[in-house]
């Protein structure tokens, strides 16, 4: 039956499957934990209705579905501009080149000797200490795209992760405690950095500058931000341009070792 040649897959249709596979899952990396994601879903479904009226021959609605798609392309880029910039970012990122780094953007694909120890138990701890005294401090962690343009506009340093020296870096009475620290791996690569602050009106009034700074370098880059609020003593988890809810401590050691580890 012809109906049922679809069945019998040749080689090419297997990698054809993978490489769709890959693609839909870095999309799905890129636009998950922001309000894409429904956008993101809602694409795939109308999608796959559409194909599958193309399947069962069903030519009117097929037709109508898949005008909608062709005529809606322009809306979606429009609607995606950050993602597909992430996206490209991404791929053209000069760490890409990298053996250690190209090996993480395969993250499902890895062993578990291969994984980055960053210590997150030191972060938090630094963390949480600098929220109880109300001590304002800003960590972005790079991860596929380089920082390189922000490191610049700091001091260089190259120091491991470890409490201490994280929180007598945002000591109110250091010289280093203005800016943002940068972190790659597990190391405290630059101090005093000036990084884009987001013009984003949806940020609520009560987020000062430190958030606004977090907000455009996630949005700009597929880094990771850890803010602490010296008005309030809150720890803010920004990711993709948003601020990402989380219950307790364990569960934002969950999303940095996720997302980072």
């Amino acid at each position: 039956m012809d109906f049922l040649n679809f069945i019998e897959f040749k080689i090419t249709d297997v990698l054809d499957i993978i490489l769709v596979a890959i693609l839909l899952y870095y999309i799905y990396k890129l636009v998950r934990g922001s309000v894409a994601i429904n956008i993101f879903i809602g694409i795939v479904i109308v999608w796959t209705f559409w194909k599958l009226t193309e399947l069962l021959g069903m030519e009117m609605i097929s037709s109508m579905v898949g005008a909608f798609m062709q005529v809606g392309l322009i809306a979606l880029i429009i609607v995606f501009q950050q993602e597909i910039r992430k996206f490209l970012l991404m791929i053209g990122s000069t760490n890409f080149a990298n053996k250690r780094n190209f090996i993480k953007h395969f993250k499902f694909l890895r062993q578990e000797g291969l994984t980055t120890s960053l210590d997150v138990n030191a972060i938090l701890g630094a963390c949480e200490n600098m929220a109880s005294s109300k001590t304002g401090a800003l960590l972005v962690f790079a991860r596929n795209n380089s920082l390189d343009f922000v490191k610049s506009t700091g001091d260089i340093m190259y120091s491991e992760v470890n409490q201490p020296i994280l929180e007598s870096i945002f000591y109110k009475n250091s010289p280093l405690h203005d800016g943002a620290v940068v972190i790659e791996n597990n190391y405290i690569v630059a101090t005093r950095v000036i990084l884009p602050v987001s013009n984003e009106r949806g940020i609520p009034l009560r987020f000062g500058l430190r958030h606004r700074a977090a907000v455009g370098i996630t949005d700009k880059t597929d880094a990771i931000a850890l803010v602490v609020s010296e008005e309030t003593g809150n720890i803010s988890y920004i990711k993709n341009g948003a601020f990402v809810p989380f219950k307790d401590t364990e569960s934002l050691s969950n999303m940095l070792k996720e997302d980072l580890v």
